[in-house]
């Protein structure tokens, strides 16, 4: 079938205006707790700066996750076999 030919029914609407006015309430949120944060005193480029690094972090992170299953694999063990090893909390 042809994009002009699909006909939404009303379920899948309902569901679209559900999904956007979350969203919409998502961005309302987001958007408080950023001035909440710059009248704390953060600046926009501190902001950036602490995502970017918890980006890099996670980045970091997830390879780390790789590395060790990889080896918990080669060893035959499970990942958290291996935490003890490196001196790695659960949580981490």
């Amino acid at each position: 079938p042809s994009p002009r030919s699909f006909q939404p029914n009303e379920a899948s609407e309902e569901a679209l205006r559900c999904e956007i006015e979350e969203l919409k309430r998502k961005d309302l949120a987001l958007d408080q707790e950023i001035a909440q944060l710059l009248s704390e005193g953060y600046s926009l480029e501190e902001l950036d700066k602490h995502i970017s690094l918890l980006h890099e972090y996670n980045e970091i992170k997830d390879a780390g996750q790789m590395l060790l299953g990889k080896l918990a694999v080669i060893r035959g063990v499970t990942t958290k076999q291996l935490y003890p090893e490196y001196d790695l909390e659960l949580s981490d």
